[in-house]
């Protein structure tokens, strides 16, 4: 069993990391022989989509410049953990209503035709089938269920793109709404992750 936790905060101490924390901790008690593997994104921020990392990418291997070869082989990377994943556990907070632009910057790493999809006659295929994915998500207001959650479209959209259809939600809501709404808030994450691994 190979575990793989990403932690999507600009913060080291963050609430999503909390959360995921909560659910590595399930995890580790059911699967004491799993090999896991931390990323944090605050501390190894990835760099982001731009002009010089796409043309590197549709460069042929043989033809690219040191350069290129040495950005391609950062994506490379975090695309071989999530192949060797079994199970991804994605600490992801809400910031301005979406992800943070850490969490996107590792999609469009991972995210690559060809590798993870692929285009066919009728329509993209995953290429990352048979993984199960936690995500721990924590929001300073409350959102889940509404029109403002756009986390959860996306996340299901982008992960279904790769292939990934076994997707659990865990929310930590309210977190900014005074001390007992973050302590309820807390409590109602912890509650989900324990009726899940019941």
């Amino acid at each position: 069993m190979n575990i793989l936790q990403i932690n999507a905060s600009v913060r080291r101490d963050a609430n999503s990391t909390r959360v995921a924390d909560a659910i590595a901790a399930r995890l580790r008690a059911a699967y004491p022989d799993a090999r896991w593997n931390v990323r944090d994104l605050s501390r190894m921020p990835h760099p982001i989509l731009d002009e010089v990392a796409l043309g590197a990418l549709f460069t042929p291997a043989a033809e690219r410049t040191p350069e290129q070869a040495a950005r391609v082989a950062l994506d490379d990377a975090l695309i071989a953990e999530v192949q060797a994943a079994d199970v991804i556990v994605l600490g992801v907070p809400m910031y301005n209503l979406g992800v943070p632009v850490q969490l996107k910057s590792w999609i469009d790493a991972i995210s690559r035709a060809g590798v993870t999809f692929r285009y066919t006659e009728k329509g993209p295929q995953g290429l990352l089938e048979g993984k199960k994915v936690y995500v721990a998500l924590a929001r300073g207001g409350r959102y889940r269920g509404t029109p403002l959650d756009t986390q959860v479209p996306y996340l299901k959209a982008i992960l279904g793109l790769l292939g990934i259809s076994d997707v659990s939600f865990f929310y930590a809501e309210g977190l900014n709404m005074g001390p007992e709404a973050a302590r309820q808030g807390f409590a109602e994450a912890e509650a989900e992750i324990a009726a899940a691994f019941a």
